[in-house]
């Protein structure tokens, strides 16, 4: 499905948050009970997301970016982007004016964020439109701080843009317990297997199995934050054994699932 095809009413009204000037910061909340598609937009002001419940899929160029709940995404100024809630999606975003954006990233990331953060933007969602006080500026500058400061994940998954190899990607996005080899995709799609492997490789980067690696990682995320027991994920990501699970995963995020699961993104 084409992200950037679908139309849903934003967030916030597009003249605020096309507007370069004005509050330092725009807050708006997000709880949605199905599915939510935002057709591909930009905007002059920074936007970061969050995530309270449910997954946030974010495509910039052909890069998807997921953002999993505990975790909150940046979008820099006047980057191109979609967006795709999942049912029962509970977010929230703040959009940042030019100014406040000058020292933050240039490119999209999505990061872990610490208590300061997260006790920051808790706050800062409850403040109106109307200009802010010197209080509330100064809270502003340390969220941009965070933001500034913080470590990317590896969060990022590059899409095929090959129409058979997308119905692959998004075969394996529901169901991340689908075995099949390049073998057995190739026999469904129409290409050889040689084909489909170099196909997929030019286009995302990764071989196959790299591919749905990253993609059963970036799943298993927000069932670990909410406590699910590694083996539980683990078996249902199709993995045989817990300890393959593991190894994958310390190799992506740089930690073990369990780790992770306590709030501890790494280093």
């Amino acid at each position: 499905m084409d992200m950037a095809d679908q139309t849903t009413p934003p967030l916030l009204d597009p003249a605020l948050a096309d507007a370069a000037d004005g509050p330092v910061v725009l807050a708006a909340r997000l709880h949605q009970l199905g599915k939510r598609r935002t057709a591909r937009h930009r905007h002059a002001r920074g936007q970061l997301l969050g995530a309270h419940q449910g997954l946030l899929r974010i495509a910039a160029d052909d890069l998807h970016w997921l953002l999993p709940a505990g975790h909150v995404a940046w979008i820099p100024p006047l980057l191109p982007h979609a967006l795709l809630g999942a049912d029962g999606f509970d977010g929230w975003s703040l959009y940042f004016n030019a100014e406040a954006c000058l020292g933050l990233p240039t490119t999209p990331r999505i990061f872990q964020p610490d208590a300061l953060l997260q006790a920051a933007t808790t706050r800062a969602l409850r403040w109106p439109h109307p200009p802010l006080d010197a209080a509330q500026a100064r809270l502003a500058g340390v969220i941009a701080d965070e933001i500034a400061a913080s470590t990317p994940l590896p969060l990022a998954l590059p899409q095929p843009r090959d129409r058979r190899l997308q119905k692959i990607a998004s075969v394996l996005v529901r169901w991340p317990d689908d075995l099949r080899n390049v073998e057995a995709w190739a026999a469904t799609s129409g290409l050889s297997s040689r084909s489909l492997a170099r196909r997929w490789q030019a286009e995302t980067g990764m071989t196959l199995s790299q591919w749905r690696q990253r993609l059963r990682v970036l799943l298993a995320l927000p069932r670990l934050l909410a406590g699910e027991p590694v083996i539980s994920v683990a078996l249902s990501m199709g993995y045989e054994t817990p300890s393959s699970f593991i190894n994958v995963f310390k190799r992506e995020m740089g930690v073990t699932p369990a780790r992770y699961g306590k709030g501890d993104g790494g280093d």
